[in-house]
């Protein structure tokens, strides 16, 4: 048996795509060994990215009013989810969040805003925002602002934008299960069209939706002939009020196998364990950064997760260590006290409000 995990992490050394039978054995085996295959999706995790573990942070920049119906969405459409919103924040507070996070040692500082997709005066704003966190701070920007054409791209693309994000989160076969008012077609098409105009994309998926298994390896596959550089794993986090909140599948193996399914697809990607690593994964959560080399800190859009001060510790404690240059005194000031408040979430007794951003609840 040994054989066969060695044969998977040989077959993602030279970056070639694993088999379809590989690919569902890891998700579904039986006979499986975790340690096993969580060893052989370290191997080009390693051979790419050292121990070097790349931090995210998120800034909700624009937040509900939006016309989309994402089943798994706080701010989609008609939610009964009780959160504040509002319109895109003021360049002053952007850039000012942007600082924090480049001092925290982040590697890339990610702006999302709500909606469909910006209107081309929204988009230049944010353009020149855009120049402006890079300038002054020197961090990469990833920007998650819905659907984009060419003539947004074009516009982004000028202003120095490094990643535009924009997950398929599952299969085309079970996207109308969770999304009616665009299709997997458009994400497609944004992903294409970022690339057209030489932005690398950021795209992953959410697992714990009702897919199956095949949908979680079709999507893989997908990131793969996309050559999408960032990947982001979302397992879903059950925020009380969506539609789609739990279909049960979330077990801390079942987050890990996921994990090492996508490096070993994509040997040479960014693959980050993203929102809901702190809940599902619970006291396996350390595991993940053998397959995964990035994750995100201080939380979500609108739910909480764990802060610097917590995240940093648990990546020295697994033997890896931050890549970015870290300003900032993790023992004392507002950092270490958010990460008192960003304790993520237990599963399946908490009430879905708690799981929020304290400054969101409305």
């Amino acid at each position: 048996m040994f054989e066969k995990y060695s044969a998977l992490a040989t077959a993602a050394l030279r970056d070639e795509p694993i088999s379809q039978s590989d690919a569902e054995w890891i998700l579904d085996g039986e006979d499986l060994s975790l340690l096993s295959l969580l060893q052989a999706a370290a191997e080009p995790r390693l051979k790419y990215f050292g121990k070097k573990v790349m931090i995210q942070v998120l800034n909700n920049v624009q937040s509900g009013r939006c016309a989309e119906d994402c089943g798994y969405c706080s701010q989609r459409k008609d939610s009964k989810v009780p959160i504040e919103s509002y319109p895109m924040k003021a360049e002053e507070e952007i850039l000012h969040e942007a600082e924090k996070a480049a001092k925290a040692g982040a590697s890339r500082y990610c702006m999302v805003l709500s909606g469909r997709g910006p209107g081309l005066d929204r988009t230049r704003q944010l353009a020149g925002t855009i120049k402006r966190v890079k300038q002054e701070y020197g961090i990469e920007v990833c920007l998650s602002a819905g659907l984009i054409d060419d003539e947004r791209a074009a516009i982004l693309a000028e202003a120095g934008l490094d990643r535009l994000n924009h997950n398929l989160n599952t299969s085309e076969a079970h996207y109308d299960r969770i999304c009616s008012t665009h299709s997997y077609a458009d994400r497609i098409a944004t992903i294409e069209t970022a690339k057209r105009h030489g932005l690398e994309s950021c795209s992953g998926l959410i697992v714990g939706m009702g897919e199956c298994s095949q949908d979680i390896i079709e999507v893989a596959y997908r990131l793969r002939e996309l050559e999408v550089p960032s990947i982001p794993a979302n397992f879903l986090i059950p925020i009380d009020g969506n539609p789609i909140t739990s279909d049960g599948s979330l077990t801390p193996e079942r987050c890990l196998r996921v994990l090492c399914l996508l490096r070993l697809i994509n040997p040479r990607a960014e693959i980050r364990a993203a929102a809901g690593r702190e809940g599902h994964l619970r006291g396996l959560e350390c595991l993940a950064l053998w397959p995964a080399n990035s994750i995100f800190v201080e939380g979500y859009l609108t739910t909480q997760g764990d802060g610097i001060a917590a995240t940093y510790r648990k990546i020295q404690d697994a033997g890896f260590e931050v890549a970015g240059d870290v300003q900032i005194d993790l023992e004392e000031g507002t950092t270490a006290e958010a990460s008192q408040t960003g304790a993520g979430y237990s599963l399946p007794d908490q009430e879905g409000d708690s799981i929020l951003r304290p400054e969101l609840r409305s």
